[in-house]
């Protein structure tokens, strides 16, 4: 059974992923948009903070990666594939197939794991291209952008079974959402320009855990002090987000049947 399931899960994920070629553009942008933001974010760190090229490259990757890339492809990806599932009537052809819920869940995680890794692969082959040095753990950085893409897809399952009915809501739910949350976490701006007031809230925001635990595996960060308890948060939350998200996707799948 778990191998059936893993086999139908990685046929979505083939799907959405031929789907993405067709229309090429989706597949741009989600390159685009992180290349240009890293290097704005590095531009701006070199000039203000007064270091060199090569250091703010690095130290603007992991705000970029997944304040910027994971965050709009993984989570208004996973929204946008949901709600254009149910406008196409998709989810009503699965009804008739063998296919189950539990595959289709995973076949949209496994799909924007590779998108997300992409996008991994692609901010870190510049940021080394201009001469910046990732010293530390890869397993633990990959970890982290595996725990990341899935606290962002579970939370997509919850906002576009719940709260979004139509294509035109996605934009709208995304920027409501997220653009407060990726300025909270420190994807724009660096957290040691916030006031202690933000600092305290920014605490609660999973971005802001991301942002930070990437960046302290990136960078060899031996004290385990350090990355702990950012690690700690993440896995809690991403847990508690693909549960949610399950049950959120299963809540939708008894309204649709009943339809």
């Amino acid at each position: 059974m778990a191998v059936k399931t893993l086999q139908e899960a990685i046929a979505v994920a083939q799907r959405i992923w031929q789907e993405l070629w067709r229309r090429r553009r989706s597949l741009i942008f989600w390159a685009v948009f992180p290349v240009l933001m890293l290097v704005m974010n590095s531009l701006i760190l070199a000039e203000r903070a007064q270091i060199d090229t090569a250091l703010a490259y690095q130290q603007a990757a992991a705000p970029t990666l997944v304040g910027a890339a994971l965050f709009f492809s993984c989570l208004g990806g996973s929204v946008a594939t949901v709600v254009s599932e149910r406008e196409q009537q998709t989810l009503k052809r699965l009804f008739l197939s063998p296919l189950s819920g539990m595959a289709y869940f995973l076949g949209i995680f496994v799909a924007h794991c590779g998108i997300g890794l992409a996008q991994a692969l692609l901010v870190w082959a510049i940021a080394i291209a201009v001469g910046a040095e990732f010293t530390g753990s890869l397993p633990l950085a990959v970890l982290i952008i595996l725990l990341s893409i899935g606290a962002y897809v579970g939370l997509g399952f919850i906002l576009g079974t719940q709260l979004a009915r139509r294509t035109e809501d996605v934009n709208a739910l995304v920027a409501a959402f997220g653009v407060p949350l990726l300025l909270l976490g420190g994807a724009f701006l660096p957290i040691r320009l916030f006031p202690d007031s933000l600092l305290s809230l920014a605490e609660y925001n999973p971005v802001y855990h991301m942002i930070l635990a990437l960046q302290a595996a990136v960078d060899n960060t031996e004290d385990g002090e350090v990355i702990v308890p950012h690690l700690t948060f993440l896995v809690g939350f991403a847990g508690a987000m693909l549960i949610a998200g399950w049950a959120a996707y299963r809540q939708m799948l008894r309204r649709e049947r009943q339809l």
